[in-house]
């Protein structure tokens, strides 16, 4: 198989309902990390690193900021001449309700494109993947459909897990929905599949005919019908489900075996550039084991946080174990400790903020404090 035979969709939206919080002005694909990345960078980097060169992201709602983040797909060496990235967006004006009905809705889409093969992904996951791995696995295999998969415990927020088990080879020999695990490792299936085009549009036009649109139910139902095996993703992988995993994830940042495990020079990953200053700081300021981004002015103490571009934090503040997003401003004196802050939030001298490592505090982007 090669590679540019594959055409990749990636769902924008995923888990949106289980992140109120970040997802009320934006997909979750667009949600900020690291301090200069969206969580859409790292499924484009990987598909684009892979050699995919026609995406098509596909979003319900409150997609302008993935917009402007991902532009024509330049950032992501995908607006050349063989290669092209799609913002898919509601049609009529209505909501996607669910998969199946999503992925009929851009069948004009899909028939059109000439890849014989289609990589859906999810955009609330963040891993540095060689999908090249995953061809040559399908096509030794001759497989119909091919699930990516992590062995793990299922993090907090998936009250709907898609788990297999599989034989030596790889075949799927089982699909269970909602399983009773606790905290048992299993193999769990976050949204990535392989799938031969002429399959997928064939399952779905079956699926409505029969009013089917429980999509995990109906893979279930066809396990016997195809050729099915899953690919396991032994690198670093991170689901962001909750505010809480999306705090996690960001701490993570701050060890050096993560920061090494997603940040491959050889697959690296790609993001729009915004043209900042280097952050400046001042005589009195104190930095450790932070993630800081360009344009900043940090006057004060930061420890353990992730701070965006354009953050000012004032004299006298001490910042501990927090996110703060791009554009914030910090005022003097002012103690945050777990506290997440949105885009363009103000909080004004002499605050104080504390949660806690399980319940971190969010303010809305443009709040004022």
């Amino acid at each position: 198989m090669r590679s540019n035979d594959v055409l990749g969709l990636v769902f924008a939206d995923t888990m949106s309902d289980k992140i109120p919080e970040l997802s009320a002005s934006r997909t979750v694909a667009s949600i900020p990390i690291g301090g200069k990345y969206r969580l859409i960078d790292f499924v484009l980097s990987n598909m684009s690193n892979s050699g995919v060169n026609n995406v098509g992201i596909i979003a319900k709602s409150n997609f302008l900021s993935l917009t402007d983040h991902v532009g024509s797909g330049s950032a992501y060496d995908l607006s050349k001449r063989r290669s092209n990235l799609t913002l898919l967006t509601p049609y009529d004006g209505k909501n996607f309700s669910n998969y199946i009905e999503t992925i009929y809705n851009m069948h004009g889409y899909i028939d059109h494109c000439r890849e014989e093969y289609v990589l859906i992904s999810p955009g609330n996951v963040v891993t540095n993947f060689d999908y090249n791995a995953l061809f040559d696995f399908h096509s030794k295999n001759d497989a119909d459909v091919t699930f990516v998969y992590r062995r793990g415990v299922v993090p907090a927020g998936y009250d709907r897990p898609l788990t297999v088990e599989t034989d030596d080879s790889g075949k799927v020999t089982q699909v269970r929905i909602t399983p009773e695990i606790g905290d048992v490792e299993v193999n769990q299936v976050y949204g990535s599949m392989l799938i031969k085009k002429s399959v997928l549009m064939e399952e779905i036009r079956n699926a409505l005919s029969v009013n089917q649109l429980d999509a995990k139910r109906h893979i279930q139902m066809s396990l016997d019908k195809y050729k099915v095996f899953a690919y396991e993703n032994t690198g670093y992988t991170a689901v962001v489900s909750s505010i809480n995993s999306y705090f996690d994830f960001n701490m993570d940042l701050m060890k050096k075996d993560v920061r090494d495990a997603l940040f491959n020079p050889k697959r690296p990953i790609y993001t729009k550039v915004r043209d900042d200053a280097p952050s400046r700081y001042g005589l009195d300021s104190r930095v450790k084991n932070s993630i800081i981004a360009q344009g900043c002015v940090i006057d004060g103490e930061v420890e353990n946080c992730v701070i965006s571009k354009g953050v000012y934090v004032g004299k006298g503040a001490k910042l501990s174990n927090c996110i703060i997003m791009q554009d914030t401003k910090i005022g003097k004196d002012t103690k945050l400790n777990y506290v997440i802050i949105d885009k363009d939030v103000t909080v004004k001298d002499e605050r104080s903020l504390m949660g806690f490592d399980s319940y971190p505090i969010y303010i809305a982007k443009k709040s004022v404090v």
